[in-house]
């Protein structure tokens, strides 16, 4: 799910390919590991469900807030450097 979401993203360009894959499989198992602590049993479909959702919830607003920031930051560089 990482990984579809630095292709959905976009800005691609503004960071490093393995940081929505990684950023991803932290969330899922962030969320697994907290269920299973809390309980629930790797019976029920939502300790499955939640390592589908996870990844989505959380990698694709940190990878647009990330693209958002650098492709600003990058522009004010540019105004600073009198660069094209």
């Amino acid at each position: 799910m990482g990984a579809a979401a630095h292709f959905l993203v976009p800005g691609r360009g503004t960071r490093g390919v393995a940081l929505g894959p990684v950023l991803g499989a932290f969330a899922a198992g962030l969320v697994w590991m907290i269920l299973t602590w809390a309980g629930v049993g790797l019976d029920s479909p939502w300790l499955w469900l939640s390592a589908f959702v996870a990844p989505i919830v959380v990698t694709y607003p940190v990878l647009l807030i990330l693209a958002r920031t650098r492709t600003a930051r990058d522009a004010r560089e540019r105004t600073r450097l009198k660069i094209g």
